[in-house]
């Protein structure tokens, strides 16, 4: 099984990031861009793994509790390629969150302390818009930079990605909910 801990986006979101995305695929000339339904916010790869480590990550996983907030999604980037004709990786970023990276820190904690062996360098929320996506050089940035969506973030989902009918799908295996707040 190939596995990711991720925080979903709801409808509304992935509807406006989607319409991003159409926007990036008609401003390029080529590229992989991401079906609306798999719109996401990685926290940890953990790529392949066997049916006793997806025991040890539910684990780790019920082990980081967070209380809900609000995660607010802006800007449009790209991770450039070093070869310009792979195209680059376009993305939509996420202002910085507190709560949000403190979050993902304990998860990758627990999941260390479980023994998974995890990237070391520093985390950089995005969600993928599309890879090897080679831009028109007419228009790069321009009208994109403004997309800014707000989403209340109340739980997050251990995911896997799997081919099906040769479409990438993801599935939800494993659920945790942020704490109840009582005000």
């Amino acid at each position: 099984m190939r596995l990711f801990a991720a925080i979903s986006l709801d409808d509304e979101v992935r509807g406006s990031l989607a319409a991003v995305g159409d926007e990036l695929r008609r401003r390029s000339t080529g590229g992989t861009f991401t079906l609306p339904e798999n719109l996401h916010l990685t926290l940890a790869f953990l790529g392949e793994c066997n049916q006793q480590q997806l025991v040890a990550i539910q684990g780790a996983m019920d082990a980081t509790s967070f209380d809900p907030f609000e995660l607010r999604i802006e800007g449009v980037g790209c991770f450039k390629r070093s070869n310009p004709r792979s195209g680059d990786v376009w993305w939509a970023g996420v202002r910085k969150n507190e709560s949000l990276l403190q979050l993902q820190a304990d998860l990758v904690r627990q999941l260390r302390d479980a023994g998974f062996e995890l990237e070391r360098r520093k985390y950089k929320p995005h969600v993928t818009l599309g890879r090897q996506i080679i831009m028109n050089e007419r228009f790069a940035h321009g009208g994109l930079l403004g997309v800014s969506i707000l989403q209340r973030i109340h739980c997050f989902e251990l995911m896997q990605s799997e081919r099906i009918a040769d479409r990438l799908t993801y599935t939800s295996l494993h659920r945790v909910q942020a704490r109840e707040i009582f005000v």
